[in-house]
């Protein structure tokens, strides 16, 4: 517990420091008002005792030196006496001084705190985008916005609320305590000897309201990746008529959201509670003993009402200072999660960051490869030539996608994993950037921006011209799926391109990669949503259309891999067999009775 709190503190303060360097003049400025601002709070008390003693009681007490100096003007209590007018004029301009300088306060913070802010969340985000895709695999979705937008926004209501009441409270407490045992001991001491009550249980609270944040927090999170899920599946839920469940899912991670934030309540309450009955008592004490020193005539009734203002004054904000410590504490929380996230390594271009040509044989060399432990890879060593199509076959699980997936370096090979190579470069020395505009993927799983069709396919290559957008799109046949909507090329898809059909969306994305002509392509099982005949249409057009581009088919269905140069069979991550169509058939293998299945299950159809 105690390693936890100090790790959350250990990760915040680098993280204000850092993200404050361009706005320091300007909370530098906000504590400087609000420093003049807490003065003239002093005076005003001031001017009222001096108005009561020497102005209407007639007494030639001594005017502390600080109402002194603001009371200069106005020529001292005789004139003052003679014209009563200038009491109230004095009462207020000295509060209208503290409310312009409060006020400047505030704003100056409102400024920085946003400028603050505006620099977290760019970085932020930025950060995000250039993480390994490993990363995002790791993390769920609702967790990282949950990040990226509450804990950013509880980071801005304490640096633009809570951390300016804290040092307000501070100077508040030196500068009130100074002009108060200037004024008479015995009533400064009275008044201070609740303070440092009100600040021990302030910091037990703060002790127990930490790990109450982190338990809120975390459920927030849960809820978040619930909400999230659900709204992105909404389609399989309407499919298998799952509503009532999500339901009573999300019933259930909100009852324990909710049950969490009640028993953050119950500390909450106890802690106010708390904070009346220590405030009324002091309240009580310094007017009892106040008014006993009156009596005795060791201070005036002014000095009284002065004290009880002070009092008064003080107790807010150090009663204050356990909501802002539990508000420290929950920014503490939030800030340990941001920091998590932008602690978290990027994606680095290699030291020697190659950018060599990329139509050139591809070469596989004793690839192994798991994820979490589980071997997934195991030894497999196979060759491209450069320009022709390559086919991959292979059951759930047998490792297809991961071959790709490691060609294009979502996933890095681990050391003594064996190596890839395109031409005679090992693809972990080739830059980053020119790596992936080389190798253009298309994923199993088409994602589409709500944004046109036109702005969807020409999102990577921006080349804003529609006629190579259009023989993009005719090369995935698309083309004339899109001239038949009403907009064309100008219809806007709904979000994750919800308004198309599963193919159509596997179409639009196989534009997007066709239209950047990247020397390799890849297929990735991403003609699994495609009638037989728009299959054959594709691999028509790609023939033609792809020039002398490498192109790797990736499919379960040995229609689509048949026509290629080459095939290889995957079976449990190893190399089962390799050929081509005729010679893979040659022999009573897995390509073959696989084949035989399919066709089977073909002539079937057909039959029905």
């Amino acid at each position: 517990m105690k390693t936890e709190k100090k790790r959350s503190g250990s990760a915040a303060i680098p993280l204000l420091l850092r993200f404050s360097a361009g706005s320091r003049l300007l909370f530098a400025a906000a504590i400087v008002c609000a420093a003049l601002s807490i003065v003239f709070n002093f005076i005003l008390p001031q001017v009222v005792g001096f108005t009561v003693d020497n102005v209407i009681g007639g007494l030639d007490a001594d005017v502390p030196r600080l109402a002194g100096l603001f009371l200069a003007p106005f020529r001292g209590a005789e004139n003052m006496r003679q014209h009563f007018i200038l009491c109230a004029c004095a009462v207020a301009l000295c509060a209208l001084i503290s409310g312009l300088l409060n006020y400047l306060s505030r704003v100056s913070l409102a400024r920085g705190t946003e400028s603050f802010i505006l620099r977290l969340r760019n970085t932020l985000f930025r950060h995000v985008q250039f993480l390994p895709f490993s990363w995002h695999t790791e993390n769920l979705t609702g967790d990282i916005i949950q990040r990226c937008t509450s804990d950013v926004e509880t980071t801005r209501s304490f640096i633009q609320q809570q951390l300016i009441q804290l040092l307000r409270t501070a100077i508040l407490l030196i500068s009130g305590f100074i002009i108060m045992f200037t004024l008479d001991t015995v009533m400064a001491a009275v008044c201070g000897v609740f303070v440092p009550i009100i600040i021990l249980y302030s910091v037990f609270f703060y002790r127990r309201a930490y790990h109450r944040f982190m338990e809120c927090d975390e459920a927030e999170g849960e809820l978040m990746v619930r909400v999230q899920e659900n709204l992105t599946g909404v389609r399989v839920v309407r499919a298998f008529g799952r509503e009532r469940h999500e339901m009573k899912t999300f019933d259930e991670k909100n009852d324990a959201y909710a049950g969490k934030w009640v028993r953050m309540g119950y500390t909450l309450g106890v802690f106010w509670g708390l904070g009346d009955i220590v405030s009324g008592l002091q309240l009580l004490a310094v007017v009892s003993v106040g008014a006993l020193l009156v009596a005795k005539g060791r201070i005036t009734l002014g000095v009284l009402l002065v004290f009880i203002s002070y009092t008064q004054t003080l107790g807010g904000p150090v009663r204050s200072v356990g909501h802002v410590l539990s508000e420290m504490s929950r920014t503490g929380v939030a800030l340990k999660r941001i920091s998590d996230v932008l602690e978290a390594p990027t994606e680095q271009d290699p030291p020697k960051n190659l950018t060599p040509p990329m139509d050139r044989d591809i070469t596989f060399d004793h690839v192994t490869f798991s994820y979490d432990g589980r071997p997934v890879l195991k030894d497999v060593s196979f060759t491209v030539p450069a320009g022709s199509v390559f086919g991959i076959l292979g059951g759930t699980g047998s490792g297809k996608s991961t071959l790709t997936y490691l060609l294009n370096r979502l996933y890095d090979l681990p050391e003594g994993g064996g190596s890839i190579r395109i031409g005679d470069a090992d693809i972990r020395d080739i830059n980053n950037a020119h790596l992936r505009r080389g190798v253009g993927l298309i994923l199993q799983e088409p994602f589409l921006f709500s944004k046109t069709i036109a702005e969807n396919i020409d999102i990577a290559a921006r080349t804003g011209d529609r006629e190579k957008i259009r023989r993009a799109a005719e090369t995935a046949a698309v083309d004339g799926d899109i001239q038949s909507f009403p907009d064309g090329y100008d219809t806007v898809v709904g979000e994750r391109g919800v308004t198309l059909s599963g193919g159509q969306k596997q179409r639009v994305a196989m534009a997007r990669t066709l239209i950047l002509q990247s020397p390799i392509v890849i297929f990735d099982d991403s003609m699994s949503n495609l009638d037989m005949q728009t299959d054959a249409r594709i691999r028509e057009a790609l023939r033609t259309g792809t020039g002398t581009s490498t192109v790797i088919l990736v499919s379960h269905r040995i229609s689509t891999l048949m026509n290629a140069d080459t095939i290889l069979v995957l079976e449990d991550g190893q190399v089962a067999e390799i050929g081509s169509h005729r010679e893979l058939m040659a022999h009573d293998g897995i390509y073959r009775r696989t084949y035989e299945i399919q066709a089977g299950h073909t002539e079937k159809e057909v039959r029905e």
